[in-house]
């Protein structure tokens, strides 16, 4: 007997959720889309009738008392991501959330709380983890064989295209470009080196005056206690053709660098091009990352995966929080 189709619902639907989370969804085995909401009831009924998608809701009070759904897919302003995750989990929900899980450390603690109360899985949308150019790049790392890792040099430089909305209100969005771009990179970083202990961080950003203004440019550097150094370079406003993105990783025996997956390491005294060939190499659509993501979620709710409780989000934020001191202040933060 086949199992019941899980029933998701997804809040909040701006972009991201119209070119990624809703199109997958739909196409995915053994998932419904149960219900949307969104403050826009206009663009949530249109999508919803897109999608076929049955129930239309504009708050959430009214989504979670449906008391149909098995999981929520959280893509609502960055402000909002922790009272939503807290909201689903006390209905019982297990929840997929986008990055930020919340925008402060305390937050995170509540919702870690509430998840392991609950019994229910947080997943943090961390896309970038699953592309499958990471997911080679890590096969590397993790066996060791480009060496100690002694240095990540990252960044993402992009082109301005107009009104970004809440993401230029710092209220909303917690933070400028390096919360937007550099958040994932910061990630991302951690993650292939396991999570170190940091042992300094030092920030400049440029920022306008007001009190509602995020940040348009932002350095940060990170040491660790491992002898990683870390650097992460973050504008908006770049005045070029396209987005730049880059990641690259340097080891004792071995080096890496990212879009696309190129791998040098020493074989025999002697540096050789050891990149894989295929997909692993060759990935480059967003949507395969939300795709695995999506499927790596849903199959840790089905028990057909091991689940991990986000407690490395904690560290990380921590390093967040670090980072705009030190930018604040103009001085290193140690930790």
């Amino acid at each position: 007997m086949s199992k019941p189709a899980l029933r998701i619902g997804v809040i909040g639907v701006g972009a991201i959720a119209q070119l990624a989370h809703l199109p997958l969804l739909a196409k995915m085995k053994g998932v419904e889309i149960a219900a949307l909401c969104d403050n826009d009831r206009a663009k949530a009924r249109a999508l919803a009738d897109r999608f076929g998608v049955a129930n239309v809701e504009t708050d959430i009070d009214d989504l979670l008392d449906l008391g149909t759904l098995d999981a929520l897919l959280i893509s609502t302003p960055n402000h909002l991501h922790e009272p939503h995750v807290l909201s689903a989990l006390r209905a019982g929900l297990h929840v997929l959330c986008e990055r930020p899980l919340a925008l402060t450390t305390k937050g995170i603690d509540r919702i870690l709380a509430a998840a392991q109360k609950a019994d229910r899985v947080v997943q943090v949308g961390h896309n970038q983890r699953f592309r499958s150019e990471v997911q080679a790049l890590d096969a590397f790392v993790r066996g060791g064989e480009l060496g100690r890792l002694v240095g990540i040099r990252c960044g993402a430089y992009k082109v301005r295209r107009g009104d970004a909305g809440w993401r230029q209100r710092r209220a909303e969005a917690g933070g400028g470009i390096f919360l937007d771009s550099g958040f994932p990179l910061l990630d991302l970083a951690c993650w292939l080196a396991d999570f170190p202990d940091p042992l300094r961080v030092s920030a400049t950003m440029d920022r306008g005056k007001a009190a509602s203004a995020v940040e348009d440019m932002m350095h940060v550097q990170v040491e660790f206690t491992t002898g990683l150094s870390l650097t992460i370079d973050t504008a908006w406003g770049y005045v070029g053709e396209e987005d730049r993105m880059w990641f690259e990783l340097l080891g004792t025996r071995g080096t890496a660098r990212l879009s696309p997956l190129r791998v040098v390491k020493e074989l025999n005294g002697r540096p050789v091009d050891v990149s894989p060939s295929g997909a692993a190499a060759r990935d480059s659509a967003f949507t395969m990352s939300y795709r695995a993501s999506l499927a790596h979620f849903i199959a840790v709710i089905s028990g057909d995966a091991p689940y991990e409780p986000p407690v490395h989000q904690l560290g990380v934020w921590k390093l967040v929080e670090a980072a705009y001191k030190s930018a604040d202040e103009k001085k290193e933060i140690r930790l």
